[in-house]
């Protein structure tokens, strides 16, 4: 056997679960596998599977979260997920780095938001947010790193891999454009900033 196709059998075997059936694919296909696809443009660490995405949960909305926490702190909080995926917190996490941690099976429910409970219209119309966009039907991604400053902004590195992960996240579950939310934009949250707004912000600037 050729020393050359001896070595792409070894790095091909050496690969995570579904990364050889992503290779060459656009996003859009890719978002639709199982397993732990390599994501272009995206350094992701899986501490779970995807599984069948017929088989997912029924999201319909993504809300983008911020914790108080250091830089670093999306690892801790991702392990701990993984852990206990439905306890207070989210499933996708994003480091000040850019790393995104994918730390919950898609077809359990994890514990965030608060109810849905923001009816002031002051971000944006809460008709259809009031109580409907909670945990049972969103998708939570929480980025780390506003510690001890609560107003500074995300990173470079983690506004590029939002970039590519909104347009995951959207391809994976179908959620239009405008079922993307900042926390803020759905729950009172902390008078000191507004969380979330920014990114969910670009998102929807982004578009398709």
């Amino acid at each position: 056997m050729p020393f050359r196709f001896l070595l792409i059998v070894i790095c091909a075997l050496a690969m995570p679960p579904g990364a050889l059936a992503a290779e060459g694919l656009p996003i859009e296909a890719i978002a639709r596998t199982s397993g732990t696809p390599v994501i272009p443009g995206l350094k992701m660490v899986w501490l779970a599977p995807w599984g069948d995405v017929e088989k997912a949960h029924p999201w319909r909305n993504i809300i983008v979260h911020q914790t108080e926490g250091p830089a670093g702190s999306a690892r801790g909080g991702a392990q701990e997920q993984a852990k206990n995926p439905t306890r207070r917190g989210v499933m996708v996490w994003v480091e000040t780095d850019g790393t995104v941690y994918w730390a919950v099976a898609d077809n359990l429910v994890p514990t965030h938001t608060d109810g849905a409970d923001r009816n002031d219209n002051k971000y944006i119309d809460n008709a259809k947010t009031y109580h409907q966009v909670n945990k049972d039907t969103s998708i939570g991604v929480e980025f780390a790193g506003n510690y001890p400053d609560v107003t500074r902004p995300a990173t470079e590195a983690q506004i590029a891999a939002w970039r590519i992960l909104v347009k995951v996240l959207r391809a994976r579950y179908s959620i239009p454009l405008d079922h993307v939310y900042a926390h803020n934009w759905i729950d009172f949250k902390d008078v000191r900033y507004c969380e979330g707004c920014a990114l969910a912000t670009l998102a929807r600037e982004w578009g398709e």
